[in-house]
């Protein structure tokens, strides 16, 4: 299995090579040169296996230069019940990823039982774990560069801290994520552990990561790597919940499902792109935004036009808080027929500021065949899901799941069983909550009063250069 760029002008690589960089050469992000595919037998069975052995049989797909007794070892590591409960010892604990049944044929599929709360355990546990292996094989270390909205910090960090080899330097927008997503990441005090709070948005942070990894000789010098959802690994990693999710949901292979997806990057729907392009039966995607509803434009209208920072909202589902999707790129490069020369043509537009538009185009009668359906969700559309899935339920979801779940009821073939992939658990955003219930979400034992531990931050500007220089100033030479 080779990896290609987006943009065409990269060599192809094998899954190790690119595991510990993000960005392609040419600034384009990673692919396999062809989906793998899956047999009707490979579906029968793979449907009873456990979530590690299933995961094991998906990523040795993409991962087959890893020795297979190797990548057996590093996936059962990583997903035991022990690291995915909670505290919790019943038997969905043991399934790590259950679906939770709303009514017929409405689904909620639990990815927030890791370490940190949030849907981003499922691939970054096995992220860190995969880069010690490689790291030490090697005898290498790597300076993780990331920024994040929300979750993907808090799930890197937890994943990397401790590991040998490895720092961690981590972009957060200042003062614009909910107070124990804050208190998750900047409580750390782990030494290889480095939060830096950016005077600005998101895609500020994002920007300044990108800035780094384009600049190949610092990031050569540096041995700057990459967890973000540009990082193939963690793409491929969350290919294979999409699976566990669809042998839940049905009995027979024959079936199809509808998977809904809250988005903003386009990392957690491209997974189940990918699976659907591998064989899996989905029969739509559903697309969720908030208010920045950048992604749904583009599925309604053809025209993808980041806003920009300054028109980006702050909503109370930051996660999502994000205007320039960075994992779109891999699902256009499919849309025009893996064409790198019109990938590189579009993203010098939006590179420069700028949109562009398929609408008139044969591309845009190609897009139905994808199966990705969208629609966005406000603060009183997520305020009223959770209220309503609260008071008929007894289910307290999370403000981004509620944006998943109110546009997945809205999208949804009436024929399909609907999976909602949920984001976070509720106590990520307890003021929300309170704002829609009236009370507090209840938390696991491990994060109780965890806002009132010391926390440690560096306060940054949007400066690429000071970026550079606190770097250097903290790895050793």
């Amino acid at each position: 299995m080779k990896y290609i760029s987006t943009r065409g002008n990269a060599p192809a690589k094998t899954f190790t090579e690119i595991l510990l960089g993000g960005l392609a050469p040419d600034g384009g992000l990673y692919l396999p040169e062809q989906y793998p595919q899956v047999t009707r037998e490979e579906l029968d069975a793979w449907r009873n296996l456990s979530y590690a052995d299933l995961a094991f049989a998906v990523l040795s797909k993409f991962a087959n230069d890893i020795p297979e007794a190797d990548l057996k070892a590093i996936v059962s590591k990583t997903y035991t019940a022990e690291v995915y409960s909670n505290g919790r010892t019943d038997s969905d604990a043991k399934q790590i990823t259950p679906l939770r049944k709303l009514s017929e044929g409405v689904y909620i599929q639990e990815l927030s039982n890791g370490p940190t709360l949030a849907f981003k355990d499922m691939a970054m546990q096995l992220l860190g774990n995969l880069f010690e292996y490689a790291l030490a094989k090697d005898h290498a270390e790597l300076n993780i560069l990331g920024a994040t909205s929300g979750d993907t910090g808090s799930a890197a960090e937890y994943a990397m801290r401790g590991k040998r080899g490895i720092r961690v330097f981590m972009l957060s927008p200042n003062g614009k994520m909910s107070s124990f997503q804050r208190a998750q990441m900047y409580s750390l005090q782990d030494p290889n552990i480095y939060n830096i709070a950016v005077n600005g948005m998101f895609d500020d942070a994002q920007d300044m990561v990108k800035a780094v990894s384009n600049d190949h000789a610092y990031k050569a010098a540096h041995k700057i790597g990459t967890v973000n959802s540009i990082n193939w690994g963690r793409v491929s990693a969350q290919v294979v919940y999409y699976f566990k999710g669809y042998f839940a949901a049905t009995k027979s292979n024959d079936e199809q499902v509808a998977f809904s997806v809250p988005s903003g990057n386009f990392g957690n729907i491209c997974a189940g792109h990918i699976a659907r392009m591998m064989g899996l039966p989905i029969g739509q995607l559903i697309l969720a935004t908030n208010e920045n509803d950048v992604l749904d434009e583009f599925f309604r209208t053809g025209v993808y036009r980041p806003r920009g920072t300054d028109h980006t909202y702050e909503t109370s589902s930051p996660s999502m808080d994000i205007s320039k999707a960075s994992n779109f790129e891999r699902f256009v490069f499919d849309l025009v027929g893996r064409d790198g020369a019109k990938v590189r043509e579009f993203w010098n537009k939006v590179d420069a500021g700028g949109s562009f538009d398929i609408k008139d185009s044969a591309y845009w009668n190609e897009l139905s065949k994808f199966g990705i359906v969208s629609g966005k969700s406000t603060h009183l559309n997520r305020l009223n899901t959770i209220r309503e899935v609260w008071e008929e339920y007894g289910v307290m979801i999370d403000t981004h799941t509620a944006d998943g779940l109110k546009v997945g009821l809205e999208q949804r073939r009436p024929s399909l069983p609907l999976i909602c992939l949920e984001t976070a658990l509720p106590a990520k955003f307890a003021e929300t909550i309170q704002e829609a219930l009236g009370r507090q979400p209840e938390r696991p034992e491990s994060m109780v009063g965890i806002e009132d531990l010391p926390q440690r931050c560096e306060v940054m500007d949007a400066d690429v250069v000071k970026l550079k220089a606190f770097i250097s100033a903290n790895v050793p030479h």
